[in-house]
Formats: structure tokens, sequence, C-alpha cells
């Protein structure tokens, strides 16, 4: 019995269990470490996602132009630099019109839509009946919808501000892995020899491929969507337009989920405006995320996740639940390094195993 593969997989859990409950009852001796990774885990975070959007540019400038290291550096920075300027000077006068419009009208759409709930209470038995089931199960779940999205605001709101707070640490991170980032995999495998060290190493190299493809993969088609539901938006006149779609960019980065979820403020603010506009709204989110589903994401994602939409659907629920906004944005990248990582293993010891099949 000791043989077993399940008894051996048991006994490994159990470990593990017990490794797990020993640290959590001596976490004030780990407490520490886990507030110096808490403090460099978001300029880290944010200068992985740069590095991973300008990495492409690193490569043509080094690669094909010959730019010394120290050259694409400097250009990679001048020309995020001009991004920037052009997107303050164009984008910022605009936003921040917008923003102080909003400020400004918040008590006047709270009261119309308070009016519109209202209104609607009051003569929903008027309506034919599948209207008035449809009205009172959504009224039912409102509540929760509403915890729901106000929790992931102020999740999103904090770890804003957190990320300004620490906005002067992720330059060095960012630069530092510009600079460095071809020999950080080098000295992992370079711990190992023989045939694990090719193993580490093409895993590591697997988890590589993932992360970039995820990160530049799920950045474009979360422009590419912003943008659509911008044309959209100021074709129908919507107030706050560009403030949605900027809103919008940043929520599509979460799969499946994000694109809803940037829907609701849209679909209140039309309907606040105008019944027809709040129409056109759901027409327009229908529409784009059709073309996503159908053309952006399979061609811009390709197989980079391997990941089925049930899988992912579960993984953001399970990391929302369990780390918020945070978890949100991470949980499907994080399983899908784990996935790849568990697949190398599984793919070792196969391998393993057929040597020692051919020795006997």
């Amino acid at each position: 019995m000791l043989n077993k593969r399940w008894f051996q997989l048991g006994i490994g859990v159990l470990i593990a269990i017990l490794i797990v409950k020993f640290f959590l009852e001596i976490d004030h001796l780990f407490k520490p470490i886990g507030i110096i990774l808490g403090a460099i885990f978001v300029p880290l975070l944010a200068g992985g996602i740069l590095f991973y959007i300008t990495e492409p540019l690193q490569r043509l400038l080094e690669k094909k132009l010959r730019f010394p290291r120290w050259g694409s550096i400097l250009a990679i920075i001048f020309v995020l630099a001009a991004v920037v300027f052009a997107a303050v000077s164009w984008v910022a006068p605009y936003l921040t019109k917008q923003i102080t419009l909003l400020i400004q009208n918040i008590p006047w759409l709270f009261n119309e839509i308070e009016d519109k709930v209202n209104y609607v209470l009051k003569n929903r038995e008027n309506f034919p009946d599948q209207v008035t089931k449809a009205i009172n199960d959504f009224l039912a779940s409102l509540q929760d919808v509403a915890v729901f999205t106000s929790k992931f605001v102020v999740d999103f709101i904090s770890a804003l501000i957190n990320g300004a707070l620490l906005l002067i640490l992720i330059p060095f991170f960012y630069i530092f892995m510009l600079k460095d980032h071809e020999k950080f995999r080098p000295k992992v495998y370079g711990i190992f020899s023989g045939e694990t060290r090719e193993w580490v190493k093409e895993t590591l190299e697997d988890v590589n491929d993932v992360l970039r493809g995820y990160v530049q993969g799920q950045m474009l088609v979360s422009a590419i969507l912003a943008t659509l539901m911008f044309i959209g938006y100021s074709i129908i006149g919507l107030d706050y337009a560009l403030l949605l779609c900027i809103l919008a960019f940043f929520l599509n980065m979460v799969p499946f989920i994000g694109p809803w979820l940037a829907f609701l403020p849209a679909f209140f603010i039309g309907l606040v405006n105008d019944p027809m506009q709040a129409l056109w709204v759901c027409v327009i989110t229908l529409v784009v995320n059709q073309i996503d589903s159908n053309f952006v994401t399979p061609n811009v994602m390709s197989k980079s996740l391997d990941v089925h939409p049930l899988t992912v659907i579960t993984v953001i629920l399970a990391a929302g639940n369990i780390a918020g906004f945070v978890g949100i944005l991470l949980g499907v990248p994080i399983y899908a390094v784990i996935k790849v990582v568990v697949i190398s293993i599984y793919n070792r010891r196969k391998k393993i195993r057929s040597y020692a099949k051919e020795d006997i």
C-alpha cells in the first residue's frame, strides 16, 4: 500500500496542510516579510506590466535596429514620456471637464434614478406578467449586485490610491527589468545541472511566454474594446463618454466579467438621460462584446492561455472572494502559470518513467 500513488498523494497533501497550519500559527515571525512583500507588490506588478507591454519594442530596437541596451532603454523611456505628454495635453482637459461635470451632477443623477425606480415600483402591476416577474427578480437581487459593485469599486479605488502612493518605485523596477530581464532565468536554472537544468529552463520559458501573451493580449483587447465603446457612445451622445471608456479600458482587463462591469455605469447614465439612450447603450455593449468574442479575442489572445471559459469564470469568482479586486485582476494569469508548471512537472515525470522502463 505504501507504494500506491493515491496513498503517497494523500500523505503529501496532509503534510502540506500541516506545514500551512504551522506557518499560520507563527504568523508573527513572517508578518514583517509579508509587509515588505506587500510594499513592493504594486510597483513590481506595474513594472512587470509595463515591461511586457514595451518588450516587443525593446526587441525590435536591439535585434533589428542594433541598438545597445542603454540606447533601447532611453528610447523606450522617451516614447513613454511622449505618450504621457500627449495624453496629458490632449485628453486631460476634456477628461477633467467631464469629471467636474459628473461630480456636480451626482445629486441630480441619484434623484433621477430614485424617481425612475419609484415609477417602476408603482406601476409594475400594469406591466405584462413576464416583465413584472423580471422586475421582481431584479429588485430581489439588486441589493447583492449593489454590495458586490460597491465592494469592487472601493477595492479598485483603494488599489489606485495605493498604486499612486508607490508610483515613485515603479520606474526603478521597470528600468531594472528592461536592463536585466535576461539574467533572471539563467540565475534560476543555473542552480541545476543536466536534464533537470534543461527542464527548469523550458518551464521558465513557458511561464514567460504565458505571462507575455496574457499581458500584451489583454492590453490590446482592452484598448480595442474601449475605442469601439467610445465611438459608439459618441455617436449616441452619451454624457461622460471618455470617462466611461477609460474606466472600461481598465475593467476590460478582467476577462468575461470586466465588460459587463463597465456596462453598468454607462447604462444608468443613459437611463437617467433618456430610456432610449440606455437601450442604445445595451445595443452598443452587445455589438462590441460580439465583436470581441468572435473576432478580437480569438485573433489577439489566440491560445496563449489555453484555459476554458468556464474555468476562467470560476477562477475569477473564487479569486475575487479571496483577494478582492487584486484577486480578480491576477487570478487568471496566476492560474495559467500554475497550469503550465503542473503540466511541465507531469511531462517530466512521464519522461522519467519512460526512461526507467527502457532501462529495465
